[in-house]
């Protein structure tokens, strides 16, 4: 190796010695010696750019187009639709949409491309000028000065930070370069409009539409698209609704963004002369913000959409779903109205003892399962607990009328051993005040050791009633009776198949057939009577008919399909009970709010709660009044709720709530 090498380093060293520069000057004295010779500069001058050259040409090689993109440029809000496709509410850090360019029309592409860069098609992604601008700028502590190309503008907003440094801006060069020659235009232009801030909270074009003009981008025209491409200079100068300047800013901008399209073939001049009008977008609203109603919604639409999308929460939370709900928006009016009205009559100054911690709870739900309206509290933002979807209030009677359909369905045993008898609603039970409860052994023992006997509201005695006129008159003593006669288990498994959660059900105890230690929302009461009037076929309430993200459809699990929870026989049987009640019976002063209606009340024997489920042709209500504390969760009597004299029941409160809500729906 020797005897190749010196050979070749004795030939080069002579090169090396002509190529060192004579410095200082030969032949020069004084300060002449220490100036270089125009071959010196020369040879410095190509040296320099030739270690920049390479410089750059190493730091573009080694320069990585980042995986992540800034948390902001990814992540979406969430927008959820009324039933009739309205927006409903928002959600989510960010207000942004993302939006594919074929959507975007071509005129409001051309307005932005006139606006930014007119050159973006042909440009290699980078604007020299701009950088030379940048540096003086950064060198001078001038003014941010703008020319960067659109690829440079999306670089800096998807992967860099905002500082005004040479390095940052460097950066931004060599990732504009090799996006440009990595990426499609068309790609880049989309992201840069799905990325881009607009004002009003709003990052990309389709939600900055939303927020100016309250409609998609794919709707806008060229007038419209020129202004929300001004906002791109910068959404605090030109956004008219932040005052008279910012007016002004905003038409001259929006004109010469219209000359400028004209100048660069995105608009013909006559097709320009007819954009006169400046568009005044809208003014900024609070729309959409989830509160009050809207976000016991939307939390039960999420909560649904998740289970039936099989989605992530993280990716949920990365935003761009589109939830179209099942729930009607003039009935959520209807029922808040309804409920509010009712919470008029509370006032905790007054009454302190009986109105402290009063709540109302209310669901609606379609024959086929749709949650129509709900109401779930005061307003989501000051208090999520959802009075609606809660399971810790006892139903009370209004569970009997689903312990006569497990009668009908299953029939009784009187005597152990013997065959199940069938039972009809004509069948005879005793309905007197302090009747012993018995077994096919005799009477009941509770643990205590004490006989259990059924007691009557009001110690009423009805004497000897028929199944139909113990449900109709809410009388407790047959309906204890019967649900021993059933089969304590037959009746959970019965009121299961309706829609009730295993979980809400108590212990099986006598009082189990008066729903003293049941617990189930009111959502789930809705669903289940909604069986008596769909002729036995349950559908399971469900909130969600169909999502998307970011125009695609995401696959749901199938809807709830109905099931047979009842024979129609005993579902028409019931009906009838339920009918009577609204007529004659318990609920009677329902009745003239929707004739046909057929609803039980429900009371519990410590009156902690009143109830009110009832049906029409439509829908399926249920509403609940209790009084209970949420730092507890203990329920308290309801002995003069708003004034009423000791005596009144609750469920007084749930039927009124129940009435001004069908009258303002039917």
């Amino acid at each position: 190796m020797e005897r190749v090498l010196a050979p070749a380093a004795a030939r080069a060293r002579p090169l090396l010695r002509r190529m060192r520069p004579a410095y200082p000057r030969p032949g020069r004295s004084g300060w002449r010696r220490w100036i270089p010779s125009w071959r010196q500069w020369l040879g410095a001058c190509l040296y320099l750019f030739t270690g920049l050259v390479g410089f750059v040409g190493i730091a573009y090689a080694t320069t990585d187009i980042p995986d992540d993109l800034n948390s902001f440029a990814t992540q979406q809000d969430n927008i959820y639709y009324w039933a009739d496709g309205s927006t409903m509410a928002r959600t989510g850090w960010v207000s942004r949409q993302e939006m594919p360019l074929d959507k975007v029309p071509p005129k409001v592409q051309g307005a932005v491309l006139a606006a930014e860069n007119a050159s973006f098609y042909t440009d290699p992604g980078v604007s020299p000028s701009g950088f030379m601008r940048a540096v003086r700028a950064a060198l001078t502590g001038g003014e941010t000065q703008g020319g960067s190309t659109i690829t440079q503008q999306y670089v800096k907003n998807a992967y860099l930070n905002q500082d005004r440094t040479l390095s940052r801006k460097f950066t931004e060069i060599l990732l504009a370069l090799k996006l440009d020659n990595q990426t499609d235009k068309k790609q880049i232009l989309q992201d840069y409009l799905n990325t881009s801030w607009f004002g009003r909270g709003t990052y990309g074009i389709q939600r900055a539409s939303q927020a100016y003009y309250g409609k998609d981008v794919s709707k806008l025209n060229a007038s419209e698209g020129a202004f929300l491409a001004s906002l791109l200079k910068g959404a605090g100068l030109y956004d008219p609704a932040l005052g008279p300047e910012n007016h002004k800013r905003a038409v001259e901008r929006w004109s010469w963004i219209l000359d400028r399209m004209v100048d660069t073939g995105q608009l013909t001049a006559a097709e320009r002369a007819t954009y006169t009008q400046f568009p005044e977008p809208s003014g900024p609203g609070t729309a959409g913000t989830p509160g009050a109603q809207n976000g016991y919604l939307v939390e039960l639409a999420k909560a649904y959409a998740i289970k039936a999308g099989h989605i992530k929460d993280s990716d949920f939370d990365l935003g761009g779903y589109q939830i179209y709900t099942t729930f009607d928006q003039s009935r959520m009016a209807a029922l808040t109205d309804a409920v509010q009205k009712a919470q008029k009559d509370f006032d905790p100054e007054k009454r302190p003892a009986t109105d402290t911690h009063a709540k109302i709870g209310a669901a609606s739900v379609a024959p086929d399962g749709r949650l129509l309206a709900v109401y779930g509290g005061p307003d989501y933002l000051k208090q999520g607990f959802n009075q609606a979807n809660s399971t810790t209030i006892p139903v009370g009677t209004a569970f009997t009328p689903l312990v006569y359909a497990a009668a009908l369905e299953e029939g009784v045993v009187r005597t152990r051993g013997k065959d199940r008898t069938p039972v009809s609603p004509a069948t005879v039970y005793d309905g007197n005040d302090q009747v012993t409860v018995q077994t096919p052994e005799g009477p009941y023992w509770d643990r205590s050791g004490k006989v259990v006997k059924g007691r009557n509201d009001g110690n009423k005695s009805w004497g000897q009633v028929t199944l139909q006129q113990a449900v109709a008159n809410s009388v407790n003593t047959p309906m204890l009776q019967l649900g021993l006669d059933v089969g304590l288990d037959r009746v959970e498994t019965f009121a299961e198949g309706a829609g009730l959660l295993p979980s809400s059900l108590g212990t099986r105890i006598p009082t189990f057939s008066l729903g003293e230690n049941s617990k189930p929302s009111a959502i789930r009461m809705a669903g289940a009577y909604a069986a008596f009037a769909a002729d036995g076929m349950h559908t399971d309430p469900y909130s969600v008919r169909s999502v998307s993200r970011n125009g695609a459809a995401v696959p749901l699990e199938a809807a709830p399909k109905p099931v047979r929870a009842m024979s129609a026989k005993t579902a028409r049987s019931v009906t009838e009970a339920l009918r009577s009640a609204v007529t004659d019976g318990s609920a009677k002063t329902a009745a003239k709010a929707h004739p046909g209606a057929a609803g039980k009340t429900g009371t519990t024997a410590a009156n902690t709660a009143g109830w009110f489920v009832a049906n029409t042709e439509k829908e399926s209500t249920a509403v609940v009044v209790y009084r209970m504390a949420l730092t507890d969760l203990i329920a308290q009597p309801l002995t003069g709720l708003g004034g009423d004299a000791p005596g009144t029941p609750g469920s007084e409160r749930a039927v009124r709530v129940w009435t001004d809500y069908i009258r303002a729906v039917k």
